[in-house]
């Protein structure tokens, strides 16, 4: 039954994003914020880091084809990024310690990055026109301020079921 925890929690976190989406926008100050929810990658940055790196590789492509098709016409776009954030965060741990804290600021710190290139990708082909101050100020500070609020609250549990997980298929005998 813990084989299967570990992709249960991707598929629950894959649909509870655009449910959180739907708190966005905040109305703070008669100015607009946009919260986008990156629950997903930063869970599969933490199986890049605590459990495998090809599987983390092989969830993020499967649900990067799933949030193109489903949320987004460019197909390609996620399904090359959230494999690209894994395997990013992989090499990133093989030169510093797997603490909790740790994996958290390298997970926001991706995150950050993923944001800024989406922003840049959607600037380029001409699907936005906002300034990179506006950006930062109305999408990405509000963004990483709640998926840091998220992984607070929830990276612990990330770990746990995912070293526990890991335990099991160690102790597995071949």
């Amino acid at each position: 039954m813990l084989r299967l925890i570990v992709p249960a929690i991707a598929v629950v976190l894959f649909y509870l994003e655009p449910v959180f989406g739907l708190f966005s926008p905040l109305d703070i100050g008669g100015e607009y914020r946009y919260l986008i929810p990156r629950f997903l990658i930063m869970y599969l940055i933490f199986i890049s880091i605590y459990y495998n790196r090809n599987r983390a590789m092989a969830y993020g492509l499967l649900f990067g084809v799933l949030y193109d098709v489903f949320f987004l016409d460019i197909i390609g776009l996620y399904s090359f990024l959230y494999p690209l954030i894994c395997l990013i965060a992989s090499f990133i741990v093989k030169y510093i310690h797997q603490h909790l804290i740790i994996t958290t600021v390298i997970s926001l710190v991706l995150v950050t990055g993923l944001e800024f290139v989406l922003y840049q990708f959607f600037l380029f082909i001409g699907l936005t026109d906002i300034s990179l101050q506006v950006f930062i100020s109305e999408r990405l500070i509000p963004t990483m301020l709640a998926n840091s609020i998220f992984l607070v609250v929830l990276g612990w549990a990330f770990k746990y079921v995912i070293n526990a997980r890991l335990l099991q298929r160690l102790n597995q005998p071949n």
